[in-house]
């Protein structure tokens, strides 16, 4: 199980969770300041994912799918699936946070000449970050439990490699115990590093934050 851990389980939480943040991130930008005619598409999208389970989409993708002529290898389609999934719920998180940023920070960043790009990038993204450490960390704690869902689309992580040593075994009390014990282990691991992450965001100012009163006369 361990081995099946840090062979699947761990590459799929991550690929998932840096591709997923990344659609998310992009989602949310286009949400907040993208054309128009995008912003009924990403909607539509985001209402659909967290709409409907996380299982029902992996079977969409690695079992539905190829009735339509497009099949995709277990790991892949989990990626996809997770990836998708994280998309949806990230960009959420992500346009809360940039809406948290006050304006006067948008404000002070055009009374000192910069463009829409480089206000985002070097004043409002530094101050949404610190904001969304809290909740982008528990979606990553959550997607470390959620891939035990990839083994019902035959990916050889951890929870299926438990459930197969159980059916030789014939302990499954004791092989699904163990195994929700490594993943408590992994989740209280990554909760203590939130928690210290937390506590050194908590001393510092993001440094691109804008002091308000240097703007006034």
């Amino acid at each position: 199980m361990l081995s099946a851990g840090l062979k699947f389980t761990i590459p799929l939480t991550l690929s998932s969770f840096v591709l997923g943040l990344t659609l998310g991130f992009v989602i949310a930008l286009l949400r907040l300041y993208g054309p128009g005619f995008l912003k009924p598409v990403v909607r539509f999208y985001v209402w659909l994912i967290r709409g409907t389970p996380l299982l029902v989409q992996l079977f969409l993708i690695f079992y539905a799918l190829p009735s339509a002529g497009i099949t995709i290898d277990a790991f892949p389609a989990a990626v996809i699936g997770f990836t998708v999934n994280i998309g949806a719920y990230t960009s959420e998180v992500i346009r809360a946070t940039l809406l948290a940023v006050p304006k006067s920070q948008w404000e002070a960043a055009h009374a000192i000449s910069m463009t829409w790009a480089q206000s985002l990038r070097r004043i409002i993204l530094p101050q949404a970050a610190r904001i969304a450490v809290p909740p982008l960390s528990n979606t990553f704690i959550s997607l470390v439990k959620d891939t035990s869902l990839a083994s019902v689309i035959t990916v050889p992580e951890m929870f299926l490699s438990a459930q197969q040593i159980a059916a030789v075994t014939y302990e499954p009390l004791i092989l699904y115990s163990e195994a929700a014990v490594i993943y408590l282990f992994f989740s209280s691991v990554l909760s203590h590093l939130q928690n210290k992450l937390e506590q050194k965001l908590a001393g510092t100012t993001p440094k691109g934050a804008v002091n308000d009163n240097a703007l006034q006369p």
